[in-house]
């Protein structure tokens, strides 16, 4: 069972870990580190309040034999209430947590928070083309691929196409 939350104070050094970790930077378009400082003032800054940050983080907590353990977190961003959509992101930090149904159901409670609460429309993800784990995750979460970007990635190999997959919600 999983239950999503606001990011605390307490998050610190998990999410400076997983900010830091550059093999998941090519999925989060991330190209320098942060810093303990950066990462502070992003938790002062309410990470919950999308309608100010256009963008919401929620910690994705794992709960088995009465103990609770953070796997990872769920990103709504490029939020635009005035046509009720945004993107969403996942990370499932340890990949012994992977494929044991956790990023689904943090993909479900997203979706019913993202209609209920907010009164979203839509969301979408990008993906690489090349992260088929991934694409069939938000293909399993009912996400249907709208278009293909030819050469949207630059990678160490060359470039990579890149998915748009999207559900309407609501």
């Amino acid at each position: 069972m999983i239950t999503l939350r606001a990011v605390e104070p307490e998050d610190l050094t998990l999410l400076y870990m997983w900010e830091n970790n550059r093999s998941v930077w090519s999925v989060s378009n991330t190209l320098t580190p942060f810093s303990r400082a950066q990462l502070m003032e992003y938790i002062a800054a309410d990470p919950s309040n999308i309608f100010v940050n256009r963008q919401l983080r929620m910690m994705i907590d794992a709960q088995a034999d009465q103990r609770v353990q953070t796997i990872g977190a769920i990103d709504l961003f490029d939020f635009d209430p005035i046509h009720a959509r945004a993107g969403l992101g996942i990370l499932i930090a340890s990949e012994t947590d992977r494929q044991q149904g956790f990023a689904s159901e943090a993909i479900r409670q997203m979706l019913n928070y993202s209609r209920d609460v907010l009164f979203l429309h839509q969301l979408y993800c990008n993906i690489a083309a090349s992260n088929i784990a991934s694409i069939r995750l938000f293909e399993k979460a009912g996400f249907t691929a709208s278009g293909v970007k030819k050469e949207w990635l630059k990678t160490t190999d060359g470039w990579e196409d890149e998915w748009l997959l999207q559900k309407i919600i609501g």
